[in-house]
């Protein structure tokens, strides 16, 4: 979380042009044959996505629908092989490669991908195979799941003062032979700077003092008071809230109202105390499962209950059990493991290396949260605990040295 913070608030101060001219240029990159006839071929960045789109539907992992027993998605089965003694993937000899044989192939009955699948590839996608294949066929494991490295910054002859992110942009401009755009101005600045982080335009007031201000922390200051604002942790909230699933009814036929604020506010807090992302997680998916768990951290959990619910008339309990489960498990790969693993729910996943196996010993954590299914559309169904605002912890603890004292007297 404070990592996060920290490029945020810096992130606003770089030049979006730039970071934006990077990303279109990285995607150039894939469809230009310029650049593809002048580089080596990056099998993540340029193959994969090839390979997943057209071919993994039939030849990745799941295992009961992939077909000629031939897997793409890993590098020693599809450059093993096959039943008739040919290979599919041949490094160096596209010629003798047969996935370029059935791409190129005339003949409807052997063409691939078959014409049935409305995927037939683009002639730049067939020339970054050819030229891959030619170039050795290397492969790359895909850069989600290898582990974290923290990469050598560039060095950037600069007389501006640059950060680490800074340096790897300007780095990758210069590969490319072009040139950051011009510093915005101060006014389009701090309009930037507001509204991505408090989600609120700024003041005319704060406008003209930033305009004014010459100092040269004049923009420390500014990011460091829109980060001190309540408004930041409401507007890094609701980002968190919409994958988290958050809503204040039922979300399913009556759609009840239902009282999940305090789950909101944890989130909120959680932003504008910035907590560690490892405890802002451990306290979400487990935080009943701490030692002496505190009252917030008991509700940092009504993560897991933020899916629908419902009492509809002829509802079957069991049923709704095992959606509301599923919903748990979706969501939890979606939010922290950035893959969909509803896939794997009916049979291993076509795309990525995620198993019906996986999916269900997943299950198995999540199927052990206490609460009935269904939730007799109460605002507030069980399992339920009190929380109370400052004030009122205030208020309950004048009263409770109000009762011991009273009590003393009867007893004395």
């Amino acid at each position: 979380m404070k990592i996060f913070r920290h490029l945020v608030a810096r992130w606003c101060a770089a030049r979006v042009t730039q970071v934006s001219i990077v990303l279109l240029l990285w995607l150039t990159v894939v469809v230009s044959p310029a650049l593809v006839n002048a580089e080596t071929i990056s099998f993540q960045r340029q193959i994969r996505g090839i390979l997943s789109d057209k071919c993994f539907q039939c030849h990745g992992p799941d295992a009961q629908h992939r077909q000629a027993g031939l897997r793409l998605d890993e590098e020693a089965a599809a450059k093993s092989v096959l039943e008739g003694g040919d290979r599919a993937i041949v490094g160096g000899d596209p010629s003798h490669s047969t996935l370029m044989a059935r791409i190129l192939s005339d003949d409807p009955d052997l063409k691939m991908p078959p014409a049935s699948t409305g995927k037939s590839l683009t002639a730049e996608e067939v020339s970054l195979l050819r030229q891959w294949i030619e170039q050795g066929a290397p492969w790359e494991s895909h850069w989600a799941f290898l582990p974290v490295q923290r990469p050598e910054v560039p060095q950037i002859e600069s007389s501006e003062s640059l950060n680490d992110i800074d340096r790897f942009v300007r780095h990758r401009l210069a590969e490319l032979g072009l040139k950051p755009s011009p510093q915005a101005e101060r006014r389009a600045l701090i309009r930037r700077a507001t509204l991505d982080l408090t989600g609120l335009p700024p003041t005319v007031a704060e406008v003209q003092s930033f305009v004014d201000d010459d100092s040269p922390d004049a923009w420390n200051k500014v990011v460091d008071r829109l980060l001190s604002s309540p408004h930041f942790g409401e507007q890094m909230a609701r980002y968190w809230l919409d994958v988290a699933r958050y809503g204040d009814t039922h979300g399913l036929h009556l759609d009840n109202y239902r009282e999940m604020w305090a789950y909101r506010d944890w989130v909120v807090n959680a932003f504008n105390s910035n907590k560690p992302f490892d405890v802002f997680t451990t306290e979400q998916l487990a935080g009943d499962l701490l030692q002496d768990p505190t009252d917030d951290q008991l509700v940092a959990t009504g993560f897991n209950r933020c899916h629908v619910t419902t009492s509809e008339g002829g509802s079957i309990a069991e049923e709704v059990q095992v959606r509301n489960v599923v919903d748990r498990v979706v969501t939890t790969g979606t939010v922290f493991l950035g893959l969909t693993l509803d896939c794997s729910r009916c049979h291993d996943h076509k795309f990525d290396p995620l198993t019906m196996k996986d999916f269900y010993a997943l299950y198995g954590y999540f199927n052990n949260i206490d609460g009935p299914p269904l939730d007799g559309n109460k605002k507030d169904p069980a399992p339920v605990m009190k929380v109370f605002s400052v004030e009122q912890k205030s208020q309950l603890q004048a009263l409770q040295s109000e009762q011991q004292a009273a009590q003393q007297k009867l007893t004395s």
